[in-house]
């Protein structure tokens, strides 16, 4: 028995999209790697989250090369080279938005933002790495600290053997002190 025709349109519900998100994910996944092996097929698959989580599938040792294999069917050989450089600038454009919105995402949740989609192992994980940043910023405050302690005595003494000083030019100028 079929759940019936899905109204497609975006799921408001934050929790809900990304329990969809995981399982239709799964399940195109699993799809991707059926067909490659029923029918023989060369599959790639690329799938990034909202989060800007990449994942993909490639029944190739590396998707790379169905990507190229992609590339060489559908443009004409004369306009390879510029198109390739092409490519190649969308790829890394590619890879480095990922990169910023992991980083995004990791900055969020570092400040207690977006924690609704983590696991309690992500959570665990990421008290973790906090308390770990927490510790060396201690120990570095407490380094400036001892270290500003001791220019302040070192500063203490200096001052203290200047006044030493002072007190006997003042005693050589005027006599001894009258009793």
């Amino acid at each position: 028995m079929g759940s019936g025709n899905v109204e497609l349109k975006r799921i408001e519900n934050k929790i809900s999209r990304q329990v969809t998100f995981a399982k239709r994910r799964n399940g195109l996944l699993k799809k991707a790697y059926e067909l490659s092996v029923l029918c023989d097929a060369e599959v790639a698959l690329i799938i990034f989250s909202s989060r800007g989580r990449l994942f993909e599938f490639s029944t190739s040792s590396c998707i790379y090369k169905t990507l190229e294999r992609y590339r060489s069917c559908s443009f004409a050989s004369e306009a390879s080279a510029p198109l390739e450089a092409e490519l190649n600038n969308y790829q890394e454009y590619l890879k480095l938005k990922t990169r910023v919105e992991f980083l995004q995402t990791t900055q969020r949740n570092l400040l207690g933002e977006d924690l609704g989609p983590l696991s309690v192992k992500e959570l665990e994980q990421l008290e973790n790495q906090i308390e770990i940043s927490l510790k060396q910023i201690r120990s570095s405050k407490n380094q400036q600290m001892l270290d500003q302690l001791f220019d302040l005595k070192r500063k203490e003494q200096q001052l203290q053997d200047a006044n030493k000083d002072l007190r006997m030019k003042v005693s050589s100028l005027h006599g001894p002190p009258e009793q």
